[in-house]
């Protein structure tokens, strides 16, 4: 039997418009589908978070649109941290997996592998 385990990905969205969020949301969702071989149907839930600056559309509405109609989603916005990179969106899936955590492919488009880097003080 798997666990429920958490599988990340942030990518940046070229504009705040609602084509570019949606646009910039399904190429995440794809990668991290692929990325991990994970079936539509083992996902229990998708929370999405954005920076402030982007509010044109709610990134939930790209799942929507690939068709992930029965999944939980959930929009938030990040907290307005002062040296935070902008335009970005991020979603944390949950999903039942045989896979070790070590083995999720966590997918970091645009240039956002940096905030995996990024330290308490702004510097990367």
């Amino acid at each position: 039997m798997g666990k429920t385990r958490g599988v990340r990905g942030a990518t940046v969205a070229d504009e705040n418009t609602r084509e570019s969020i949606l646009t910039a949301t399904t190429d995440l969702l794809e990668a991290l589908v692929t990325a991990n071989d994970i079936n539509v149907d083992d996902i229990a839930a998708a929370y999405f978070t954005t920076t402030s600056d982007l509010n044109a559309e709610f990134p939930a509405a790209a799942a929507r649109q690939i068709g992930w109609e029965h999944i939980a989603l959930l929009c938030s916005h990040e907290m307005n941290v002062p040296y935070a990179m902008g335009n970005v969106i991020r979603v944390l899936l949950l999903i039942d997996t045989e896979k070790s955590a070590q083995e999720l492919n966590f997918q970091y488009l645009k240039g956002t592998d940096k905030l995996r880097r990024r330290t308490m003080d702004g510097s990367n």
